[in-house]
């Protein structure tokens, strides 16, 4: 994982890791909960803030990516500790087809949780989650704040879990 430049070092969870349930408004009146994505991939993107131009452009273009992640049968939840209104506006003007959940109050709580939160600016970090089917951390990664880190990263970490297969449970 890398740091922005000039940020002291910040320690997302690692694969391996289970991944810290949570639940979140996607609307001022629905909320959503990581237990409901049990049985497939999950792509979790946590990103400073709406509106801004790299945010924008990093959230756009998973829109574009939707059809790829869907191959691998695979849901993407943006996660930021702006205002469920703000993601309202955002998701509508820029034509986004998956959830922004709010992690406003209590405010970083679960980019806290992900070790995806920097105090210093009251912001999540840009940092990428693919969860398996089970909810473990498959893959992660720490961007630069100004970096879009693209769609690469995820779509071979879902194609490796994908050649993986269905993990067994213990007996």
């Amino acid at each position: 994982m890398t740091a922005s430049p000039g940020s002291r070092a910040l320690s997302i969870l690692t694969p391996g890791t289970r991944a810290p349930d949570f639940t979140l408004h996607s609307a001022p009146d629905q909320s959503l909960s990581l237990r409901e994505y049990r049985g497939r991939p999950v792509v979790i993107a946590f990103y400073p803030a709406d509106w801004s131009p790299v945010c924008s452009d990093q959230m756009g273009l998973y829109a574009q990516v939707m059809p790829e992640f869907k191959k691998f049968n695979a849901d993407v939840l943006g996660i930021s500790v702006d205002s469920i209104w703000s993601h309202l506006a955002f998701a509508k003007d820029r034509r986004l087809n998956f959830p922004l959940l709010s992690d406003f109050e209590p405010k970083g709580a679960v980019s806290r949780a992900y070790g995806a939160y920097e105090p210093r600016s009251g912001e999540s970090t840009r940092a990428l989650f693919v969860l398996d089917s089970q909810g473990t951390i498959a893959w992660s990664m720490l961007s630069p704040d100004g970096i879009n880190p693209g769609a690469d990263g995820i779509l071979s970490a879902l194609e490796k879990l994908e050649r993986a297969g269905p993990r067994r449970k213990p007996t």
